[in-house]
């Protein structure tokens, strides 16, 4: 019988996942699941919990938050497997405010739904990316993407809202990023063997589908591909930026003359003029990076889902 190891981020979700504690706790019960339940405490505190289950022998691992908190323990997973600890399992329950990594890994929102996953205990094996650069010169893992650019930005504005939250606010943060965030960097990105220099509004690397609780930056994005999706945004005015955000929520921006779509396994992107900011996951990896290198690993984690 599986042991299953719940890490839950109680301030995710503005306090929704400390709210959920007690309602997962009668779910698991309901379907005899073998688990152990703790807190976070700080940052990067999940995957400190996550490296700790591994060692003790836990067959899973469970994030309870949003994309930073399944950031951690994918961390943590894929730092207990550099140590040797192999054969551990993660898996999510969605209390966060875009919960993009779940979407991608077909991990229902609704946690009744999610408990119900982890106790069919069906698995698929899924890519990490890692990242390096910027606040994480010695790598950070990714599950879902990294977004450079207006994207990024967008997500620090949605993070300080203190009215709204979930995809609303990304909304709202979208449509103020469109007048704090206008001149383009002048960048270089390489990828296949090509490269493109040119002012880049937004560069979009996903192992996932979505952004932002909604946006579809890979709609037909595969996080067991062996690929990332790659989306390429040229500055335009503030005009085409409005016009591009309802393109993006419906995942038609390919047909967009200013978008450019590909797919690799390596990104490197340098600032020539201007910097980069960028969010990992959700989470700030940087807020003026002059390069960031993007690698996908295949075939890394063993993630319990919906759909195997």
């Amino acid at each position: 019988m599986s042991r299953y190891k719940i890490i839950v981020n109680p301030t995710s979700g503005r306090g929704a996942g400390g709210r959920a504690v007690t309602t997962i706790e009668q779910l698991l019960r309901e379907h005899r699941l073998d688990f152990d339940i703790v807190l976070t405490e700080r940052p990067w505190h999940a995957a400190e919990l996550t490296q700790q289950a591994a060692a003790r022998g836990f067959d899973v691992v469970v994030a309870v938050g949003g994309d930073g908190t399944a950031n951690e323990v994918l961390n943590g997973l894929m730092l207990a497997k550099r140590a040797g600890i192999a054969n551990v399992a993660m898996g999510a329950l969605s209390v966060g405010r875009g919960n993009d990594f779940a979407f991608g890994v077909d991990v229902p929102r609704d946690l009744a739904e999610g408990c119900r996953v982890l106790a069919q205990d069906r698995r698929r094996v899924i890519d990490v990316g890692l990242a390096t650069g910027g606040l994480y010169p010695a790598g950070r893992y990714f599950g879902n993407g990294v977004g450079i650019g207006f994207d990024a930005v967008v997500g620090f504005v949605a993070v300080k809202m203190k009215r709204l939250s979930g995809f609303p606010s990304y909304i709202v943060a979208a449509l103020k990023t469109i007048f704090l965030y206008y001149r383009a960097p002048l960048v270089k990105i390489e990828y296949n063997g090509e490269t493109i220099t040119q002012r880049a509004l937004m560069v979009s690397t996903m192992n996932g589908r979505r952004l932002g609780g909604g946006f579809k930056m890979a709609p037909r994005g595969k996080s067991d591909d062996g690929l990332f999706d790659l989306t390429i945004a040229r500055q335009v005015s503030r005009a085409k930026i409005l016009a591009l955000i309802p393109k993006f929520l419906q995942g038609t921006q390919a047909t967009d003359p200013a978008v450019k779509i590909a797919q690799a396994r390596r990104v490197v992107v340098t600032a020539l003029d201007g910097v980069l900011p960028a969010h990992i996951d959700g989470e700030t990896l940087c807020v003026e990076a002059k390069q960031l290198t993007l690698e996908l690993v295949p075939r890394q984690i063993e993630i319990v889902t919906l759909s195997p």
